[in-house]
Protein backbone atom coordinates (compact mmCIF):
# COMPACT_ATOMS: atom_id res chain seq x y z
CA UNK A 1 0.00 0.00 0.00
CA UNK A 2 1.02 3.76 -0.77
CA UNK A 3 0.36 7.36 0.46
CA UNK A 4 -0.62 8.73 -2.22
CA UNK A 5 -3.21 11.95 -2.22
CA UNK A 6 -6.74 12.63 -3.67
CA UNK A 7 -8.70 15.97 -4.93
CA UNK A 8 -11.85 16.48 -3.29
CA UNK A 9 -14.94 19.25 -3.81
CA UNK A 10 -17.52 19.35 -1.22
CA UNK A 11 -20.45 20.63 -3.85
CA UNK A 12 -22.31 23.77 -3.68
CA UNK A 13 -25.79 21.54 -2.15
CA UNK A 14 -23.43 20.77 1.37
CA UNK A 15 -22.02 24.18 1.54
CA UNK A 16 -25.47 25.50 1.38
CA UNK A 17 -26.92 23.55 4.26
CA UNK A 18 -23.66 23.77 6.56
CA UNK A 19 -22.34 20.21 6.07
CA UNK A 20 -18.93 20.78 5.86
CA UNK A 21 -17.85 19.78 8.98
CA UNK A 22 -20.02 16.31 8.74
CA UNK A 23 -18.22 15.45 5.67
CA UNK A 24 -14.60 16.34 6.59
CA UNK A 25 -15.50 14.31 9.88
CA UNK A 26 -16.71 11.28 7.89
CA UNK A 27 -13.30 11.51 5.62
CA UNK A 28 -11.15 11.86 8.96
CA UNK A 29 -13.39 8.84 9.96
CA UNK A 30 -12.01 6.68 6.61
CA UNK A 31 -8.16 7.60 7.76
CA UNK A 32 -7.69 10.27 5.25
CA UNK A 33 -5.97 13.21 6.27
CA UNK A 34 -7.25 16.75 4.87
CA UNK A 35 -3.71 18.83 3.61
CA UNK A 36 -4.86 21.18 1.91
CA UNK A 37 -8.35 22.97 2.19
CA UNK A 38 -9.90 26.53 1.34
CA UNK A 39 -13.71 27.60 0.39
CA UNK A 40 -13.79 29.44 -3.22
CA UNK A 41 -16.75 30.31 -5.46
CA UNK A 42 -16.20 28.43 -8.65
CA UNK A 43 -15.81 31.00 -11.78
CA UNK A 44 -17.94 29.83 -14.74
CA UNK A 45 -14.38 29.44 -16.58
CA UNK A 46 -12.85 27.20 -13.89
CA UNK A 47 -15.93 24.84 -13.78
CA UNK A 48 -16.01 24.70 -17.13
CA UNK A 49 -11.90 23.68 -17.55
CA UNK A 50 -12.95 21.66 -14.29
CA UNK A 51 -15.54 19.52 -16.09
CA UNK A 52 -14.27 19.84 -20.00
CA UNK A 53 -13.97 16.51 -20.04
CA UNK A 54 -17.72 16.11 -19.94
CA UNK A 55 -18.12 19.02 -22.35
CA UNK A 56 -20.05 16.57 -25.08
CA UNK A 57 -21.99 15.19 -22.38
CA UNK A 58 -25.98 16.79 -22.52
CA UNK A 59 -25.68 17.23 -18.72
CA UNK A 60 -22.59 19.53 -18.69
CA UNK A 61 -24.55 22.97 -18.94
CA UNK A 62 -26.90 21.87 -15.98
CA UNK A 63 -23.29 20.98 -14.29
CA UNK A 64 -21.46 23.99 -14.93
CA UNK A 65 -24.37 26.02 -13.49
CA UNK A 66 -24.53 23.95 -10.52
CA UNK A 67 -21.06 23.71 -9.55
CA UNK A 68 -21.13 27.70 -10.39
CA UNK A 69 -24.26 28.31 -8.10
CA UNK A 70 -22.11 28.65 -4.33
CA UNK A 71 -19.54 28.25 -2.54
CA UNK A 72 -17.24 24.70 -3.05
CA UNK A 73 -14.67 23.64 -0.63
CA UNK A 74 -11.78 22.26 -2.11
CA UNK A 75 -9.36 19.62 -0.48
CA UNK A 76 -6.37 17.51 -0.93
CA UNK A 77 -6.57 14.55 0.52
CA UNK A 78 -3.79 12.36 1.42
CA UNK A 79 -3.45 8.30 3.03
CA UNK A 80 -2.89 5.04 2.04
CA UNK A 81 -4.43 4.52 -1.41
CA UNK A 82 -6.40 7.65 -0.89
CA UNK A 83 -8.56 7.78 -4.29
CA UNK A 84 -9.42 4.21 -3.55
CA UNK A 85 -10.23 5.12 -0.03
CA UNK A 86 -11.98 8.47 -0.75
CA UNK A 87 -14.10 7.01 -3.45
CA UNK A 88 -15.19 4.46 -0.89
CA UNK A 89 -16.64 6.78 1.54
CA UNK A 90 -17.82 8.72 -0.83
CA UNK A 91 -20.47 5.98 -2.29
CA UNK A 92 -21.81 5.41 -5.29
CA UNK A 93 -22.98 8.53 -7.71
CA UNK A 94 -26.25 8.12 -7.50
CA UNK A 95 -27.23 8.44 -3.79
CA UNK A 96 -30.15 6.00 -4.25
CA UNK A 97 -27.54 3.07 -5.08
CA UNK A 98 -24.72 4.50 -2.32
CA UNK A 99 -23.86 2.18 0.51
CA UNK A 100 -25.39 3.07 4.37
CA UNK A 101 -22.36 5.27 6.10
CA UNK A 102 -21.44 6.78 3.28
CA UNK A 103 -21.45 10.68 2.11
CA UNK A 104 -23.61 10.28 -0.58
CA UNK A 105 -26.24 7.64 1.34
CA UNK A 106 -25.97 10.71 4.22
CA UNK A 107 -26.52 13.81 2.48
CA UNK A 108 -27.13 13.22 -1.27
CA UNK A 109 -30.05 15.09 -2.54
CA UNK A 110 -29.75 13.70 -5.84
CA UNK A 111 -27.61 11.79 -8.54
CA UNK A 112 -26.87 15.58 -9.40
CA UNK A 113 -26.61 17.57 -5.95
CA UNK A 114 -24.46 14.42 -4.64
CA UNK A 115 -22.66 16.10 -2.21
CA UNK A 116 -19.34 15.46 -3.19
CA UNK A 117 -16.61 14.70 -6.06
CA UNK A 118 -13.62 12.85 -5.61
CA UNK A 119 -10.68 12.09 -8.17
CA UNK A 120 -10.69 8.50 -10.06
CA UNK A 121 -7.08 8.01 -11.07
CA UNK A 122 -3.21 9.44 -9.67
CA UNK A 123 -3.38 11.10 -13.06
CA UNK A 124 -6.73 12.91 -12.90
CA UNK A 125 -5.67 13.56 -9.01
CA UNK A 126 -2.55 15.56 -9.75
CA UNK A 127 -4.02 17.03 -12.54
CA UNK A 128 -7.33 18.23 -10.19
CA UNK A 129 -4.84 19.14 -7.16
CA UNK A 130 -2.76 21.14 -9.70
CA UNK A 131 -5.98 23.49 -10.93
CA UNK A 132 -6.83 24.63 -7.19
CA UNK A 133 -3.70 24.42 -4.95
CA UNK A 134 0.23 25.12 -5.47
CA UNK A 135 2.73 22.48 -3.64
CA UNK A 136 3.24 25.25 -0.38
CA UNK A 137 -0.78 25.56 -0.04
CA UNK A 138 -0.17 21.45 0.39
CA UNK A 139 0.63 20.85 4.60
CA UNK A 140 1.03 16.94 4.80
Amino acid sequence: MAVQRTFSIIKPDATKRNLTGKVNAMIEDAGLRIVGQRRVHLSEAQAKRFYEVHAERPFYGDLVNFMTSGPVVVQVLEGENAIAAYRDVMGATNPSEAKPGTIRAAFAESIDANTVHGSDAPETAAEEIAQFFTDDQIVG
